[in-house]
Order: structure tokens, then C-alpha cells, then sequence
């Protein structure tokens, strides 16, 4: 069996130095806010060409603490992708604000930046981009929209570190960027973990308080915060990743390319490149199938393994039961024929070669 994705052996590649520094935190006495979390947010900004990163526990708070520290809230209105995963709608409505809703690129899966315009109101305050599965957002056009009608731009990039667009990072392009360092991300903990980059040295700090009870100062709380910080161990081990991560990426490039050159099937449709192939980081390799169920049982009976991501578009949860009856089109399109293949840089070329003979091979009820 072709697992979707690896993860036992993704880490322990990393074996040796994750125990030798997991040995290393246990034996400091030290185990939040410590010297691994300040040592790899300077990291990790630098990598992103960001003057500052802060440590959270996870993307959406990440992404709720960006939105809670610029003051958005209850009357606001917050424009986001209606076909990103459910977390960054969530960070929005945490806050009291409004999520509006926008149509992606059927192409590209990710926001429409020609459909953004239309839907600013005198109460829109950001527009919330997702770089979805890796591939960065148009985000001169996207800029260029904000800066006209005085909007902050925060970028969802928990499916994208290292993408790069215009020879400047993702996480480096809006105001404020959040990250995901969940396990299967590119960049991935072995536990939760996020963060927050941003050249804003005020939005930084008041950031730093927030995730830690609003506080600067050990029982001195300027806000009304929460707990959410990016724990030692996990800093640590980010640190030992950080330096592998555009190798791991350019291997996930070289699948993605060998699979589009290769997979040919009018039953199946298949991501594009980009223009430059720096900017997209394949977190995902989505293809459209028609008959998604029957396409999946076939590749199981083959031994390979898909994921759907996602099966219910946001506007359909429950969740959002009061936009249930609204249409979305072409997001429902894309939730509706969506497949992840397996793509990952522990795969093997035999594992590879597998996939593509499979997909080439499968034919329609």
C-alpha cells in the first residue's frame, strides 16, 4: 500500500537530532518561551524575509490573533476564498466579524483576484488570502486592490512555506501571514504549531502579548489574550526541519512535474504549472474527477491511497447553517471532483512510477 503520506517516515530522517535535541530541551529546565521558540522565530522571519515571527500554538490562532490585534470585529467584514479549508472562516467569525465570501479560480483553486473589487463594502476591513495546496496567490493584483481601498492583506500560508511569488517568500507579501506547522504540512511539527510573520513591529508586539494572556510582563496584562504559544520542544524541532525544507520542496516539485508529464487520461484533470515553478510547493497534488468515489476505489484496489481536500465546501456546513442555501458554483464544483494523490519527498521513483500507471489506467463507470 502507497500511504497518502508518510509521516513516520518523513521524521525519522530526522532521528538522530530530534532525540539529541529533545535530550537538550528536557535537560535546559526549560520548556515554554524559552531559547529553541526565540531561536527559531528569528529563523524562521529570516527564512521568510519578514522582520518579525511569533510563535503560536497552531495557524488558527495564528490567523485569529492577526485579525483580534488590527481591531476587526463585530460590524467588520473580512473577504476570504469560499473554498479554503473551514479555519480561516473560523478566525474571522472568532472575532465577531464577517466573512465574505469570494469565488476561486477554477484553474488554480485559489482566490479570484478579478472577483475581489465587487465585493468590498465601506465595512470591509482585510482580505484574507489562502494560498491554497501550495501554490501562491496573485498577490501584486491583490496588493494593489488593498492598497486602493485601504485594506490589510493577511495571508493564510499554511499550505505554503517556501512558495515564492515574484522572487519575494509567501508570508512577506501581505501585512500579516499565518502558518501551520502541523504534522503533514511541508514544515511540519510532531505535534501543533504555528506562527505569525509580519514586518509591523506594532502589530508584532501587541501579537507577543496576545498569545500569552495579553501580557509583556509576568502578571502585567495590557490585553485581553489568550494562551497560545509555540511550545520549546517544538521549536526545536522545527529549527532541525527549517534547514531541509526547500530540498523537501523541490523534490515535492519534481513529483508534481513527473506526474503532470506523465498522467494522461481525459478522465482526469490535472493541476498546471506555474509560470515559475518557485511558486508553487505542492503541499497538495490535486487532480478533478468526475466520478471521485469510483476513482478512489480503483486506486485503493491498485494500493494507493487518496485523501479529499475537501469535501464540503465552508458555505455547506453546518457550522454556516445560515449560508446553506446560498451558491457558490464553482467552489461546489471543485469540492464536489477533488482528489489529493500522494505526493511527499520519502516517496519512492518505484512508488511514483505506481501512481502514474494506476491513474493512467483507471477508466469511468
Amino acid at each position: 500500500m502507497i500511504p497518502f503520506l508518510d509521516l513516520k517516515q518523513i521524521n525519522l530522517k530526522y532521528e538522530e537530532k530530534i532525540i539529541d535535541i529533545m535530550s537538550k530541551v528536557l535537560h535546559s529546565g526549560w520548556y515554554i518561551m524559552g531559547e529553541e521558540v526565540r531561536a527559531f522565530e528569528e529563523e524562521f522571519a529570516a527564512y521568510c524575509g519578514s522582520k518579525y515571527c511569533i510563535g503560536t500554538a497552531n495557524a488558527l490562532d495564528s490567523l485569529s490573533l492577526i485579525i483580534k490585534a488590527y481591531g476587526i470585529g463585530p460590524g467588520d467584514e473580512v473577504i476570504v476564498p469560499s473554498n479554503t479549508y473551514i479555519a480561516s472562516i473560523l478566525s474571522i467569525s472568532a472575532n465577531g466579524a464577517t466573512p465574505v465570501l469570494v469565488e476561486p479560480e477554477l484553474e488554480t483553486y485559489n482566490i479570484d483576484a478579478n472577483k475581489i473589487e465587487a465585493n468590498i463594502t465601506k465595512n470591509t476591513k482585510a482580505i484574507l488570502i489562502v494560498h491554497l495546496y501550495g501554490l501562491s496567490c496573485n498577490m501584486e493584483e491583490i496588493m494593489n486592490i488593498a492598497s486602493k481601498y485601504n485594506l490589510k492583506v493577511i495571508e493564510d500560508c499554511a499550505q505554503a512555506h517556501g512558495a515564492i511569488y515574484h522572487n519575494k517568500k509567501v508570508g512577506n507579501w501581505g501585512h500579516a501571514a499565518a502558518f501551520s506547522f502541523y504534522p503533514g504540512k511541508n514544515l511540519g511539527c510532531i505535534g501543533d504549531g504555528g506562527a505569525v510573520t509580519t514586518d509591523d513591529e506594532e502589530l508584532a508586539r501587541k501579537i507577543m502579548a496576545l498569545r500569552n494572556y495579553g501580557s509583556h510582563k509576568k502578571y502585567e496584562n495590557l490585553y485581553k489574550g489568550v494562551n497560545s504559544r509555540l511550545d520549546e520542544l517544538q521549536a526545536a524541532i522545527l529549527r532541525i526541519k527549517l534547514t531541509d525544507l526547500d530540498n523537501e520542496n523541490n523534490t515535492r516539485r519534481e513529483i508534481a512535474n513527473h506526474y503532470i508529464d506523465k498522467i494522461c487520461n481525459d478522465y482526469v484533470i490535472l493541476p498546471k504549472k506555474p509560470k515559475n515553478e518557485e511558486e508553487h510547493v505542492w503541499h497538495l497534488f490535486v487532480i478533478r474527477v468526475s466520478q471521485r468515489t469510483h476513482f478512489q476505489n480503483f486506486l485503493m484496489e491498485q494500493g494507493i491511497q487518496t485523501l479529499v481536500h475537501y469535501p464540503i465546501p465552508p458555505h455547506k456546513q453546518l457550522a454556516y447553517k445560515e449560508w446553506n442555501n446560498l451558491s457558490y458554483p464553482t467552489s461546489e464544483k471543485i469540492h464536489e471532483e477533488v482528489v489529493s494523490l500522494p505526493i511527499s519527498p520519502v516517496m519512492s521513483s518505484l512508488q511514483i512510477e505506481k501512481v502514474v500507471r494506476a491513474v493512467n489506467d483507471y477508466r469511468s463507470q
